[in-house]
């Protein structure tokens, strides 16, 4: 992939382990200028690892951190070419047994923050007439999933969002999509129990869960061009096979 993005001046969100580190390794390779981004003090190291050009410790759902994130990478870099959203929690309830409380912190962290980033990458990029933002929900926000409402919904949230935004943008020059993985072995995902995963696992035709490398090259295509150039509001599924559109 070396050389296809060169230049592109990216941020990846929860850059600090699973999906989003290994966007940002694979975009550094492929020649992309990468910001990482995550609440983690983790990615620090990770920039240094990996080589990133730049990396922000901050909290995705706090407005003023994110508009002051962004101004701060346009201004060092004379703009902003690809935004990933890559961060997020993920807890189980029974939605019977689910505070109001945890609801709230995944919409949060799940969506609104989606939403903060989606709107302060897109000032930049529709002055500069160009731009691709993805944001990574998952499969469940289109199937639901047990004990996962919450979740569900929020990822829902996001790829309903990322339409509408594509809608907006599109003929700007700025190309929304959404990457819709289904279960992965990383951090997010090692916190669920140990039966719903086993029957997860059960259920896939691929009979096993991804891994984040199998997930950076849709983030590449999707920031390349020509490759990405047709992608309008679209949800790429690399899920194992356990939606099938």
């Amino acid at each position: 992939m070396s050389g296809i993005l060169d230049g592109r001046r990216a941020v990846v969100t929860g850059a600090a382990s699973g999906i989003g580190r290994a966007i940002a390794a694979a975009y550094i390779d492929a020649g992309a200028i990468v910001v990482l981004a995550d609440r983690d003090p983790r990615v620090h190291d990770v920039s240094a690892e990996i080589g990133a050009e730049r990396c922000f410790l901050v909290d995705v759902t706090a407005q003023a951190e994110v508009d002051e994130m962004i101004a701060a990478i346009v201004e060092d870099h004379g703009g902003l070419d690809v935004l990933v959203c890559s961060h997020g929690i993920l807890t189980q309830s029974p939605t019977v047994e689910m505070t109001s409380g945890q609801w709230r912190e995944t919409i949060d962290i799940d969506l609104t923050s989606v939403f903060l980033l989606n709107r302060a990458a897109l000032r930049p990029m529709l002055a500069q007439g160009s731009g691709r933002i993805i944001n990574v929900a998952s499969q469940l926000g289109i199937k639901g999933g047990v004990s996962l409402a919450h979740y569900a919904a929020a990822k829902a949230g996001v790829i309903a969002m990322t339409k509408s935004i594509s809608l907006e943008t599109a003929s700007q020059g700025v190309l929304a999509n959404v990457i819709a993985p289904g279960p992965i072995e990383t951090p997010l995902v090692d916190g669920i129990d140990e039966q719903w995963k086993r029957d997860k696992r059960a259920e896939l035709p691929l009979g096993r869960f991804g891994v984040p490398a199998e997930i950076a090259p849709t983030a590449v295509l999707l920031a390349s061009d020509p490759g990405g150039n047709l992608y309008v509001g679209q949800v790429l599924g690399p899920n194992s096979g356990d939606v099938m559109p």
